[in-house]
């Protein structure tokens, strides 16, 4: 068991499975705290950008890491948490293609993973966390009570993610989204480290033909069953 007595539910899975806003919803649900990590390495990528840092200089990239002036400001409602980096609220900014891909580039080199480790480990404490990324169960919080791997198929998480580009007022096509999502999925499944892989004692919850509010009554049914209390779901 972890050394934090405050219990750590970690999320994980591929790009647009929809485990951040599970992990939003849950975390509300239950009062936890809510870490979302690939929030920090699109964080990593715009700093770089604002700082003239090239995306291949590994170590002035860990030390933007290690030191970058980042707040989240929780929603006290259950919404989204504000994202700040250096005084300005950047919660949208973050969220766009070019960045996303970017992070993904970023988060593949181990100075910078290991830069980031600490201040994700910083956001457990109580009463409870909820952590949303790639490797929560693998290697930040191994010990983490509760794991779910959330996935979906790739033309599904294609396809959100172009509802999202529509729902903005921009663009893009859904073939060229679906092969973004496969070209990022074997980047993250084939790094070196902290490759995408659900943990050994990971739930895995498949979300491609599920709602919102079924993908979260199942992870509250593992939560459940894993630190033993009772949870309400939605019906």
């Amino acid at each position: 068991m972890n050394s934090i007595k405050a219990p750590i539910i970690t999320i994980d899975g591929p790009s647009g499975s929809g485990k951040g806003t599970i992990s939003q919803l849950l975390a509300s649900k239950l009062g936890f705290h809510y870490l979302d990590s690939g929030a920090l390495y699109r964080l990593v990528a715009m700093a770089a950008k604002r700082h003239g840092v090239a995306l291949d200089n590994v170590e002035a990239l860990a030390v933007l890491a290690a030191h970058m002036d980042v707040v989240f400001e929780m929603d006290e409602e259950g919404g989204s948490p504000k994202v700040v980096l250096e005084t300005e609220d950047v919660s949208d900014l973050i969220r766009g293609e070019e960045v996303g891909a970017q992070a993904s580039r970023v988060a593949a080199f181990p100075e910078v993973r290991s830069a980031l480790l600490q201040r994700q480990k910083a956001f457990a404490r109580e009463p409870g966390l909820v952590a949303d990324g790639r490797d929560m169960g693998t290697v930040i919080f191994p010990d983490a009570e509760v794991k779910v791997f959330l996935t979906a198929s790739a033309e599904a998480r294609a396809e959100r993610r172009h509802k999202q580009l529509i729902d903005k007022g921009e663009s893009g096509s859904l073939r060229d989204l679906v092969e973004k999502v496969e070209s990022r999925d074997e980047r993250d499944r084939t790094r070196a480290v902290a490759p995408l892989l659900p943990a050994q004692d990971a739930v895995t919850v498949d979300s491609t033909a599920l709602s919102i509010t079924e993908v979260l009554d199942a992870v509250l049914n593992v939560v459940a069953q894993r630190l033993k209390i009772q949870v309400l779901t939605r019906h």
